[in-house]
C-alpha cells in the first residue's frame, strides 16, 4: 500500500522520464511538489517505492526510473486517459470524413492516424469475421495458356487474388466455373461456402473440369484468407526514434516478428472490451521486453468487432496515448456502423 505521497512521487519519476528519458533524483522531485517537500524526505519516499519494486536505480546515476512493476502500477491505479486537444480531435474527423469505397480503406485510415497522433507503430484489425462476411463475387482471368488468376471478393471489400495454373481448360470452361461460384455461392457467408465446397461444388465442377480438385483446393485457401482478420500496419519506422543506436540491429527481428500477420494476432490478442495496456515481459516475448502494447477493442453489434492497437517503448505517456485509443475507437466505431448502415439502404 502506498502513501498519498509516493503515489505522487511515482506518478512525477514516471511523467519526468517519459518526458526527458532521464533518472529523476531526490533534488528535482522535491522541486516539482506543489508542497514543500524536503529532498531527505523525498528520498526516503524513494527508498520505499525502490524497496516495492516500484522504481530502480541505474548504474549511472543516483536517480531512479521506473520498473516494469511501477508502470504497471502506476497504470493500474493512477493513470487517468487525457482527452484528446482540439488538433487531434481535428485530424480523427477530418480523416474520416473522407469518401471510403471498404471496410479496409477505413481500417487502414485508422492506423494511420493513431500512428501520426502518436508517434508510435499503430495496427487495425478489421472487423473479426463471423457469418457477417459473405462473397461478394468472383472471377477467373485467363492470363496465358497455362496460367490462370482467381480474384475473390467479400461483401466487406476485402479483395483476394491468387494466379495458378489449371491446364488443359478453355476459356468457355473458365467462363462456366465463374457462373457456377456466382449462382450457388455468392451472396452466402465465407463459412457455408466453405462446407459447400466440400460436397455440393465438386459435383457440379466434375461435369465441367475432369479433376477440379486443384482449383478447389485453392478456391478454398482463397476464402480461408479472406475470411481472417486483416491488419493493417503503419509508422513502423517511428520504433527507430526510441532506441539507440548500438541496438539498432535488434529491430531486425521485431519488424520480422511484427511482419507476419499470423503472429501479430497471437500478440495483439485480447478478449477485453476495455482499453488494456500490456508491459514488457507481460508480452511473453523477449523481443518484446522493452516496449509495451495498448489495445482497444471496437464493438460493431451484429457486425463483428475489431481491434486497435499501438505499440511503443515502456518508457511512452500512458495518459495521452490510452486517451487516443479510447477516442479513436469511438469515432472509428461510429464511422464503420455509418457505412454498414449506408451500405444495406443502397
Amino acid at each position: 500500500m502506498l502513501t498519498d505521497r509516493q503515489k505522487s512521487i511515482l506518478q512525477i519519476i514516471i511523467r519526468d522520464y517519459t518526458r526527458t528519458g532521464m533518472p529523476v533524483g531526490s533534488k528535482a522531485l522535491a522541486s516539482e511538489f506543489p508542497t514543500h517537500v524536503s529532498s531527505a524526505t523525498v528520498r526516503n519516499d524513494m527508498a520505499a517505492l525502490e524497496s516495492k519494486g516500484l522504481i530502480t536505480k541505474t548504474h549511472f546515476s543516483s536517480g531512479r526510473v521506473p520498473s516494469i512493476e511501477g508502470y504497471r502500477y502506476y497504470v493500474d491505479n493512477l493513470v487517468e486517459p487525457d482527452p484528446l486537444d482540439d488538433s487531434a480531435e481535428d485530424l480523427i474527423k477530418s480523416s474520416f470524413n473522407s469518401e471510403f469505397n471498404r471496410i479496409d480503406e477505413i481500417i487502414q485510415e485508422s492506423a494511420k492516424v493513431l500512428s501520426d497522433l502518436t508517434s508510435y507503430m499503430a495496427l487495425t484489425f478489421n472487423p473479426e469475421s463471423g457469418d457477417n462476411v459473405t462473397l461478394g463475387g468472383f472471377r477467373l482471368v485467363k492470363l496465358d495458356d497455362r496460367q490462370v488468376m482467381a480474384i475473390i471478393v467479400t461483401n466487406t471489400g476485402h479483395v483476394v487474388n491468387k494466379i495458378f495454373r489449371l491446364a488443359n481448360v478453355s476459356s468457355e470452361q473458365l467462363e462456366t466455373i465463374v457462373n457456377i461460384i456466382n449462382t450457388e455461392l455468392v451472396g452466402k457467408p465465407l463459412k457455408q461456402v466453405l462446407d459447400k465446397l466440400k460436397f455440393d461444388i465438386p459435383m457440379l465442377m466434375t461435369k465441367y473440369i475432369q479433376t477440379p480438385e486443384g482449383f478447389l483446393k485453392i478456391f478454398g485457401e482463397m476464402l480461408n484468407e479472406a475470411g481472417r482478420d486483416k491488419v493493417h500496419v503503419d509508422g513502423e519506422l517511428n520504433l527507430l526514434r526510441f532506441v539507440e543506436r548500438q541496438d539498432v540491429d535488434r529491430l531486425k527481428p521485431l519488424y520480422n516478428l511484427l511482419g507476419t500477420e499470423d503472429t501479430v494476432q497471437k500478440i495483439i490478442n485480447t478478449k477485453s472490451n476495455d482499453v488494456q495496456v500490456r508491459i514488457g515481459g507481460e508480452l511473453r516475448n523477449d523481443l518484446l521486453k522493452d516496449y509495451s502494447i495498448i489495445t482497444g477493442t471496437y464493438d460493431l453489434n451484429e457486425y463483428g468487432h475489431g481491434v486497435i492497437a499501438v505499440i511503443g517503448p515502456t518508457r511512452m505517456p500512458y495518459s495521452k496515448v490510452i486517451g487516443i485509443v479510447g477516442a479513436l475507437r469511438e469515432e472509428l466505431t461510429k464511422k464503420l456502423l455509418g457505412y454498414y448502415d449506408d451500405d444495406q439502404d443502397s
